[in-house]
């Protein structure tokens, strides 16, 4: 196939540039322009459209096995697919927990079948438990991208310390959830206004920043790669900047909604505003946001956590944490980061595609010759309205919201994998 007339943003090698793509047998064989249709070759004439690397979320939950009424593999990446992710890394605390080889391999070999890369990450403990570790070297060799106990922190700070140095050790990212859940009453509402107007303790940023402290120093001692999943306080963002610069090899994943909302949004939305961790006040979102900009948080993450509208329609104390997210990801970050000017077009995928490719040591994340044939083609200044999901789950706040960067084409391995 031959993309004509797309305009290229590329961050791995900062190119910014009208160019033609051919491709063939999943790899990327030429950019130039302009570029000339050989005989039998399909051309794509994308005017007036960007052409970028596959979006790479490091953070989904695909629920499968285990919780697949909510979502499976097969829905999960048609959603990825819509959103314009090529590659997704899924989390660990499914049913069973994916603590062994076996319940590893089996998510990969259904995953091979689906369009896009989808990735596993293994647990760091036995059932998430936090007390006997994995065996790491065995899951690595099964296929693991990296190791996280996501949605369950690892309080016991030497387990941690040790889990650390068995993933450096094996060059790959650990991953924390980072919660003390002795400062916590009531999960996924911020303690501050709006708990108080619900008439509940809720979540309070300490409970995150303790943890976050704690493993950032850590992560120096160690020199794992370590990974501060959806962070949300702006003291948490200092941290690991203060942490960066003593020489940690420490990233942060900041998600669409904690760069986008506030606590305030549970008042007009109840339980599809309800996240762990919780939305925070305006200073935390700005405070996330300038760490977008200064490099400080290097991730944009979904934390894709679809649930049934049955969950989320019990009361606030007693539905489950989270929303969907990958459909919306690159809508919320051309309309909320760079739109109002926070980043650029370059920085905003940076984050998205090649930041992500090489923590995880992943083939994407770049549009260059001999790399896989993985791109999301859309218009940062088509607005479109976020309407329906192909997701099995709809629980999200900007349901109706309009939006710009629309989507037109996600093509994955040389193959359209989805188009509007």
């Amino acid at each position: 196939m031959l993309l004509k007339n797309g305009f290229l943003i590329n961050p791995r090698t900062n190119t910014c540039e009208p160019s033609d793509i051919r491709f063939s047998d999943g790899i990327i064989q030429e950019i130039g322009l302009p570029l000339r249709a050989e005989e039998g070759e399909e051309v794509l004439d994308i005017s007036g459209l960007t052409v970028a690397p596959g979006l790479i979320d490091t953070h989904v939950h695909f629920r499968d096995p285990g919780l697949t009424y909510k979502e499976d593999i097969h829905t999960g990446a048609l959603a990825a697919a819509r959103g314009g992710f090529t590659s997704v890394i899924c989390m660990a605390n499914t049913k069973p927990t994916v603590d062994s080889p076996e319940v590893l391999a089996d998510i990969l070999s259904r995953a091979e079948k689906e369009n896009i890369r989808i990735y596993q990450t293994a647990s760091v403990s036995r059932g998430l438990k936090g007390e006997a570790l994995n065996d790491f070297m065995a899951l690595s060799k099964a296929g693991a991208c990296g190791f996280t106990d996501d949605g369950i922190p690892l309080l016991d700070a030497a387990f941690c310390f040790e889990a650390m140095k068995q993933a450096a050790a094996l060059k790959l990212p650990i991953s924390l959830h980072e919660e003390d859940k002795t400062f916590i009453a009531n999960n996924g509402v911020n303690a501050g206004e709006t708990a108080d107007k619900l008439g509940i303790e809720g979540s309070p940023a300490l409970a995150e920043e303790v943890m976050v402290a704690r493993d950032c120093m850590l992560a120096l001692h160690t020199q794992a790669s370590v990974v501060i999943q959806h962070i949300s306080s702006g003291n948490s963002v200092a941290l690991v900047r203060l942490a960066k610069q003593m020489g940690a090899d420490i990233h942060a994943e900041a998600t669409p909604h904690h760069f986008t909302l506030t606590e305030e949004a549970v008042l007009t939305y109840g339980t599809l505003a309800k996240m762990n961790p919780p939305l925070r006040c305006e200073k935390d979102r700005l405070a996330i946001i300038q760490g977008l900009r200064d490099g400080t948080i290097d991730l944009i993450a979904t934390d894709h956590a679809p649930h049934s509208a049955e969950e989320k329609a019990r009361t606030i104390t007693e539905a489950p944490s989270g929303i969907t997210g990958l459909e919306t990801s690159l809508g919320l970050g051309v309309t909320s980061l760079v739109k109002p000017g926070h980043l650029t077009l370059m920085e905003l995928l940076e984050k998205m595609t090649s930041n992500p490719a090489a923590l995880y040591h992943l083939p994407g994340g770049s549009v260059e010759v001999s790399a896989p044939a993985d791109f999301v083609i859309f218009d940062p200044e088509e607005k479109w309205t976020v309407d329906g999901f192909l997701s099995k789950s709809s629980n999200s706040p900007f349901k109706g919201r309009e939006l710009y960067g629309k989507i037109h084409f996600t093509i994955c391995g040389g193959r359209i994998v989805y188009h509007a």
